[in-house]
């Protein structure tokens, strides 16, 4: 048996609904708009950096099998010869040679590295054309090479 004291109320015509207004949603939605305008261009550009980090990781690795290389043969591969030379492939019919990299990696946009020997802006040159795929550029198009880690 149910005393007084332990009634449960009812809903009654002056019991308040409980949830959100419509102007209360509203006012949600415009904030999380403002945050949004104002966190995604800066997460946006986060992949670009990555592929010139890893673009300057890989170049830096390069240089120093490409140093191995020249400590072993006395000097750096041709612009002919190219890196491939450091993974042990034979080079233009040659004899195979001592492997200095596992496996040559490509430039974060999927092109090879490139190799010169003489370089233009040092001794050698090894460097990525950028997301463009060609000389020169701004931005994410900028080359990046050994001369600029």
């Amino acid at each position: 048996m149910i005393r007084p004291s332990q009634r449960i109320p009812l809903p009654g015509p002056h019991a308040r609904q409980l949830g959100f207004s419509l102007i209360e949603i509203m006012v949600v939605v415009v904030i999380m708009g403002i945050m949004a305008a104002l966190i995604v261009p800066n997460i946006m550009d986060r992949p670009d950096q990555a592929r010139a980090v890893a673009a300057r990781q890989d170049i830096g690795a390069i240089m120093q099998a490409l140093k191995l290389y020249r400590l072993d043969n006395g000097r750096y591969p041709t612009t002919e010869q190219g890196l491939r030379v450091l993974t042990g492939e034979a080079a233009a019919g040659g004899p195979k040679g001592r492997s200095y990299m596992d496996h040559l990696p490509n430039d974060p946009w999927g092109t090879p590295y490139q190799y010169l020997n003489p370089g233009v802006h040092g001794e050698i040159d090894v460097f990525s054309l950028g997301a463009d795929g060609r000389a020169g550029g701004e931005g994410n198009d900028a080359d990046i090479g050994s001369w600029s880690r």
